[in-house]
């Protein structure tokens, strides 16, 4: 692999990490919600981005990634948002902490 896919991977691996640990450890829906299409996003963003950097990717493959990528990008954020918006409607109230909770 190159030397710029590595750190790249290596980066984006550890946003999705992030995200993971978000969704384990952060108290209600809408603080995860967040969590998700933040790190998440820029996690596949930076996997992609060093998947464009390996010696064996085919121009048909870029061009595939590309397309992949572009829907996630609009699709992550969106899908969290509609989420999150359809949990405010049906009325989830967001966590507040109590004096002895922080």
């Amino acid at each position: 692999m190159s030397i710029v896919a590595i750190p790249l991977i290596g980066a984006g691996l550890a946003f999705l990490a992030v995200s993971a640990l978000g969704l384990f450890r952060l108290p209600d829906l809408y603080t995860r919600g967040h969590a998700v299409a933040k790190s998440e996003t820029l996690g596949l963003l930076l996997i992609f981005g060093g998947l464009f950097f390996h010696p064996a990717l085919t121009p048909d493959a870029a061009v595939r990634l590309l397309f992949v990528l572009a829907f996630a990008m609009i699709a992550n954020p969106t899908a969290v948002h509609a989420l999150l918006r359809a949990a405010r409607r049906s009325g989830q109230r967001p966590w507040h902490a109590k004096e002895g909770d922080v």
